[in-house]
């Protein structure tokens, strides 16, 4: 079912605007009536009133109908606006479509025929509504955003100084940093404030690439040069030329493919899988790992020459949990990508949820955040997400990430959202809880909860049906 239309009326005939806020109640749809338009400017431009069109008369103080439809679409407001005029001119009828107004009627008024032009501009305006959500999902695909980096804290202020800074060179730069916070994400923005922007930024995950496959993918293969290579091979190398080739995880190749990356990188030139030629490359390397490679150096499973070859300009990501800040916005952008995404029309999130984010660990970083958010967005059942969303699957991590192991074990940890959940539930969870510490000991829990045996059976059986007794 359709929600309610509301329709911003801009009339100073207080008669006019009651007739037909009477009228349009009749039909289901909400009137906001405001005599000033500059008034009315400020709260549509200020999203205090998101209303699905507008009707303004032409004669108003201060600003007329027309200057106030220019200053709209000057303001970047997309509203169907609808002019009331008081002669069927068409000069005038000229001026304000082309000062963006998407239809006018005259006076006086057929009620009927306002009706019919209001819903036409409200499919109107569902249908850029629509388009907008269809850009922003194909945008977000993409991976297309201002600079792709969200974050105001020192933390991350500090490292995209840095790697502005070195997005104007030509060194290889090494990107270090726990799972989840955003390497790639540098990794593109780097190559987008560097002087290869326009040219190609090629990435590969090492880890995901079998080993015996990987030095194909990397340098691209001879037709026939094994079983399987049917035809020739452009490996990523190649690929990029001219541009940046990202390298994910790069503490997992192995000591062999090591030593040929290294005479890459110092020879500018690769040779395929069975091939003798060699071909020149121009590619500038960033490459990304969660390991600490000086330890991987000395325990001999990185090689210490490349070691230093690849870390020309090391730039380390800070984890979520140092840069606070950032949370709450990271939020904002992932609900409205997943908004996008879904069709949906989440508008925020209440404060109990706002508490819940900000006092999370987070050990998966942004990646976690961001999944965290994908689903509290579809689980959502209201205007705002409720810290309910979060915790609906008990995750430990979304718990408390900063308890250890024996704390979890030893602190009943329960979040509720904006309502009090009933005694019965909180039972429920406070004998799961005391199950689980008491090693699915049933003749402890029972002991250690002051019931019996059988009471326990019962109660754990409320909880799950498959528990044996």
């Amino acid at each position: 079912m359709d929600s309610q239309k509301t329709i911003l009326l801009i009339e100073d005939d207080l008669d006019l605007a009651e007739l037909a806020t009477a009228y349009f109640r009749q039909k289901g749809i909400q009137v906001l009536h405001m005599e000033d338009p500059l008034e009315a400017l400020k709260s549509i431009t200020s999203k205090k009133l998101v209303p699905d069109a507008i009707i303004t008369d032409l004669n108003l103080p201060l600003m007329s109908g027309l200057d106030f439809i220019k200053a709209a679409r000057n303001e970047g407001v997309a509203l169907p606006i609808i002019l009331i005029t008081v002669s069927n001119d068409v000069d005038t009828a000229v001026e304000a479509i082309n000062a963006g107004a998407y239809d006018f009627v005259v006076k006086p008024l057929h009620f009927p025929q306002l009706l019919i032009s209001a819903q036409r501009a409200f499919k109107f305006n569902s249908l850029n509504e629509e388009n907008e959500n269809l850009r922003q999902t194909l945008d977000f695909s993409k991976g297309v955003n201002p600079d792709g980096i969200i974050g105001k804290s020192d933390a991350i202020r500090k490292v995209v100084d840095l790697a502005r800074r070195v997005a104007k060179s030509a060194s290889t730069v090494s990107i270090t940093g726990e799972s989840g916070t955003g390497k790639e994400v540098f990794a593109k923005a780097i190559h987008n404030w560097s002087p290869r922007a326009k040219k190609p930024f090629v990435a590969i995950n090492c880890s995901a690439i079998p080993e015996n496959l990987l030095e194909s993918e990397l340098f691209g293969h001879a037709k026939g040069s094994f079983t399987g290579a049917v035809e020739k091979k452009v490996g990523l190398f190649e690929e990029a030329d001219g541009g940046t080739l990202f390298l994910d995880e790069i503490g997992d190749l192995n000591l062999s493919l090591q030593a040929k990356l290294l005479r890459v990188l110092q020879e500018r030139e690769i040779k395929r899988v069975g091939e003798n030629q060699s071909r020149s490359v121009d590619v500038r390397v960033i490459v990304a790992t969660h390991k600490d490679l000086r330890q991987e150096v000395a325990e001999k499973r990185f090689r210490e020459d490349l070691y230093f070859r690849l870390n020309v300009i090391p730039v380390k990501l800070p984890p979520l949990r140092d840069r606070r800040e950032d949370i709450l916005p990271l939020a904002e952008h992932f609900l409205k990508k997943y908004n996008a995404i879904n069709g949906t029309q989440v508008q925020g999130f209440k404060k109990s949820a706002k508490e819940f984010l900000l006092t999370q660990g987070w050990r998966g970083n942004v990646r976690e955040l961001e999944n965290a958010i994908e689903r509290s967005v579809v689980l959502s059942s209201g205007a705002e997400i409720d810290v309910a969303a979060f915790t609906l699957f008990d995750e430990p991590a979304l718990q408390d990430a900063f308890l250890s192991t024996e704390d979890k074990k030893n602190a009943f940890v329960f979040h509720f959202g904006d309502e009090v959940e009933p005694l019965h539930e909180l039972e429920k969870k406070y004998v799961q809880f005391v199950y689980e510490r008491k090693n699915r000991a049933k003749e402890l829990t029972a002991k250690a909860l002051g019931i019996d045996r059988k009471t326990l059976y019962r109660k754990l059986q409320e909880i799950d049906p498959q528990v044996s007794v």
